[in-house]
């Protein structure tokens, strides 16, 4: 059993911490409260010095306005922050009367924990640069069952710390993944690709969708189901599924920030700020398609949180959606029980009508993990609506007309 320390636990940094305290001694430290019944809630003097290994998950967070819940391709490209993980190793240094092993899970650009963290630490300190394929609302399973493990030693080689922290994870996961090892610099750059091959994914997936919608005698379904079957170039199934564009708190915001690195580095081009402006502009698409569905009948969006079964409206593709009706000289309202949000949230429709957006799918959202169930409506939807399905999952006979968004063939 290792002493170990989680310096953030909030939403991802809680449920990472608690995996480990299943099968380790666990301390945690936040800035906000914090309780946990398997985890050690501790001050960070505490932390420090009772833990062999130090975990920082503090949030990188972008700037107000660049975690992509609302246009910003026109805004000037900016870093992540990175004042908590600073914050964090300044802590480490002040309290620690005995050499750490510090693991560093945070999301960052490429260069920055060469250029900006490693520098800070005391001598005396091990550091790996090892960020998690989490996603929430699945945190624990991603965790024990991930992808892969990426971790980022100075040289890009084994060494005694980064085999330690192998064979750390070894006593947690369920499945049996691949280890990745690099510099830290190849591997924040892994964590970042790895997000915005993601976004590209998805956007392409889009793009098929609102060419389906312009030419017409298209399900893009079949288009997208062909491509994601020829696994020898395009790799794998996933993130093939055309309907709400990529949402949540790292995937629009990493491609916001490469453009900054695109411009830091003068590489010639700015790919990232075309998947963006891509990205906005699908959302539009379907913000207009509503808008010509309503025929005087309100809007609702189902689901404001960017996915099912969290609360956070950060980087939600619905917001979006709901930001360009309203530009289009619409209301909108959500129905969400969980969002955080609570502006424009309401609890039903009442009796009247109306044109809805089914932006929540659990069963494309966590298909992966095992769970398929369906989405419940957070509501009675009432007679007569129109419920624009950009999933195409939802039956097309009922009390409601249901529009397959992207499927203009006719069946």
């Amino acid at each position: 059993m290792s002493k170990i320390g989680f310096i953030g636990i909030g939403k991802l940094g809680l449920d990472c911490a608690e995996v480990m305290a299943q099968r380790h001694e666990v301390r945690g430290y936040d800035i906000y409260p914090r309780t946990s019944e398997l985890v050690k809630v501790c001050e960070i003097q505490e932390l420090v010095n009772e833990s062999e290994w130090i975990f920082i998950a503090v949030p990188t967070p972008h700037a107000e306005g660049y975690d992509g819940s609302v246009p910003s391709s026109h805004m000037e490209p900016r870093d992540f922050g990175h004042d908590a993980v600073i914050d964090a190793i300044k802590k480490i240094n002040q309290h620690a009367q005995s050499p750490k092993k510090i693991v560093l899970i945070s999301t960052v650009l490429p260069g920055t924990t060469r250029r900006k963290f490693v520098p800070l630490l005391d001598k005396q300190h091990q550091f790996l640069y090892n960020p998690y394929l989490i996603a929430m609302g699945s945190v624990k399973w991603d965790m024990v069952n991930p992808e892969m493990v990426i971790i980022g030693t100075e040289d890009g080689k084994w060494n005694g710390i980064a085999g330690e922290l192998r064979d750390l994870y070894d006593t947690v996961m369920e499945n049996n993944p691949r280890y990745e090892l690099g510099t830290w610099d190849e591997c924040e750059a892994i964590k970042i690709f790895y997000n915005t091959f993601i976004s590209a994914k998805v956007g392409l997936a889009n793009m098929i969708q609102d060419f389906a919608l312009k030419i017409g005698n298209i399900d893009v379904d079949v288009v997208t189901n062909a491509l994601a079957n020829s696994t020898m170039r395009i790799m794998g199934p996933k993130y093939m599924t055309a309907g709400m564009g990529d949402a949540g708190a790292c995937h629009p915001r990493d491609n916001i920030a490469l453009r900054w690195l695109a411009q830091e580095y003068d590489i010639g081009y700015d790919l990232f700020d075309t998947i963006m402006h891509a990205r906005e502009i699908q959302a539009r698409n379907l913000a207009e398609f509503m808008v010509e569905q309503s025929h005087g009948k309100p809007i609702a969006i189902h689901g404001k949180a960017y996915k099912p079964d969290v609360p956070y409206c950060i980087g939600s593709y619905s917001t979006l959606v709901g930001h360009y009706i309203k530009e289009l000289g619409h209301s909108v309202v959500y129905l969400d029980p969980l969002a955080d949000d609570a502006t424009d949230v309401v609890a039903d429709l009442g009796d009247t009508s109306h044109v809805v957006l089914w932006a929540h799918n659990r069963q494309i959202t966590y298909d992966y993990t095992g769970d398929q169930a369906a989405t419940k409506p957070y509501c009675e939807i009432p007679d007569g609506s129109v419920i624009v399905d950009p999933w195409r999952k939802l039956p097309l006979t009922g009390k409601h007309t249901v529009i397959h968004y992207g499927n203009t063939r006719g069946c």
